[in-house]
């Protein structure tokens, strides 16, 4: 099924606790200041070729009014610039991606520094 390029539909959407636990044990990581995205291959009888999480430290912001104002954020971010990835990849991959600042990025600062870390993981995985 061909989905579209600006949407994060729910089959998107990383909820898989086993994916979760794989990805800690054992996921490579990207970083670009100050995102973070930790990721992880999937078997191919996964529904689509991308999972997507995002999450945002308590530690670095209390509120959690703020931490879904930064999860908004990644959230939009990355569904206006997965296509950078997904026209690359081959494999089903999980992805975390993680806002690691304390720091209060405007949205377009957020946005260059996905596109930024996209491009790199892209690069580190040589496609």
């Amino acid at each position: 099924m061909e989905q579209r390029r600006y949407t994060y539909s729910k089959s998107e959407k990383l909820k898989s606790r086993n994916i979760l636990e794989k990805m800690f044990a054992e996921g490579k990581t990207v970083s670009k200041y100050p995102l973070r995205l930790v990721y992880v291959p999937l078997q191919d009888d996964t529904e689509g070729i991308l999972k997507m999480g995002v999450s945002v430290s308590k530690r670095n912001f209390k509120r959690a009014v703020d931490r879904n104002y930064y999860k908004r954020l990644l959230r939009e971010a990355y569904r206006l610039n997965k296509h950078i990835i997904t026209e690359k990849l081959q494999k089903p991959t999980a992805f975390m991606f993680f806002y690691q600042t304390k720091d209060r990025l405007t949205f377009e600062e957020v946005n260059e520094k996905a596109i930024q870390l996209f491009e790199k993981f892209l690069k580190q995985e040589g496609l």
